[in-house]
């Protein structure tokens, strides 16, 4: 999965936020928390190797996309969609009403992206304390959180 991310942080460095592209792909320790307490789901080309993924765990009650990553050479063929079907999958076998997901406001592949999918931006009123949490986390490690929202879709 690291060098998925790394694929797809290359987008993140055309759209000038270089910053966000040279962050460490997760390591195995992160990753294997989600295959115990969330579920990790991955996409493969005709060949069986993976080219892309996403993360996705309970927070405050419902399910959250932590991470969703696509090899940009296999982007734009439905693999982003069919993961975060996924992940509304695992929350709904979870007994959630819902999913969430923080995410850039302004790039195509984020934002407007979970929108045509049906999620919604939440104001800050509505942020769980999880979402405090990870938007305080957000900010530790650099990111321009003014171009970032939470977003949730009722599922």
């Amino acid at each position: 999965m690291p060098p998925i991310e790394v694929k797809s942080g290359a987008l993140f460095a055309e759209a000038g936020l270089q910053d966000v592209a040279d962050h460490e792909p997760g390591d195995v320790e992160y990753i294997a928390a989600f295959m115990r307490a969330g579920a990790v789901h991955i996409a493969a080309d005709a060949h069986d190797t993976p080219v892309g993924f996403s993360l996705t765990g309970l927070l405050d009650g419902v399910a959250h996309l932590y991470e969703l990553a696509v090899d940009p050479a296999h982007g734009r063929r439905g693999l982003g969609g069919r993961l975060v079907g996924a992940g509304i999958g695992y929350g709904q076998s979870k007994g959630c009403r819902a999913i969430t997901l923080s995410t850039f406001r302004d790039l195509a592949w984020n934002g407007p992206f979970y929108a045509s999918l049906g999620f919604r931006y939440l104001t800050r009123a509505e942020w769980t304390p999880g979402m405090h949490l990870l938007h305080l986390r957000e900010l530790e490690i650099g990111l321009p959180v003014e171009r970032r929202g939470f977003m949730r879709k009722e599922i």
